[in-house]
């Protein structure tokens, strides 16, 4: 009777700790968006100055701030930037992510004396085809 308890209390033991293992080898190690923001600029600690979604006509920067989690070092996802109005893409830029955890500020910016046109546009977060946040929308008087 001893014997079958024991037996039984290491079978339980063994199916435990490989559930355990499975897990840990099976769940996704990409990387999470915690926040995605559009954003009129950022400060040396790269903290958002004002989020919003509505910009003057004369705006010639608009930022996506984005914060991260759970990242495997040296994920590459893609900030793609687009004018909506007409359904162009605008701007490729692509994310080193130098950390498991962290904030990274993208910046669409018109050559000096500039101003982005006015009109709708939206940003999308990828790893490889896969959306990681909603589009991120906004608009310019």
């Amino acid at each position: 009777m001893k014997h079958k308890k024991i037996i039984i209390l290491i079978t339980l033991l063994i199916i435990i700790l490989s559930a355990i293992v499975l897990y840990k080898l099976t769940r996704p190690t990409e990387i999470i968006i915690r926040e995605a923001k559009i954003v009129t600029g950022v400060d040396k600690q790269l903290t958002p100055l004002k989020v919003t979604n509505f910009f003057p006509k004369n705006t010639s920067k608009v930022s996506a701030w984005i914060r991260w989690r759970n990242a495997k070092i040296n994920t590459q996802i893609l900030v793609k930037w687009y004018y909506s109005t007409d359904d162009v893409p605008i701007y490729d830029y692509n994310l080193n992510i130098p950390k498991r955890e962290g904030i990274a500020n993208v910046l669409l910016s018109m050559p000096e004396g500039k101003t982005l046109p006015s009109g709708t546009y939206k940003v999308t977060i990828l790893l490889g085809k896969k959306h990681l946040t909603k589009p991120l929308v906004f608009e310019i008087e």
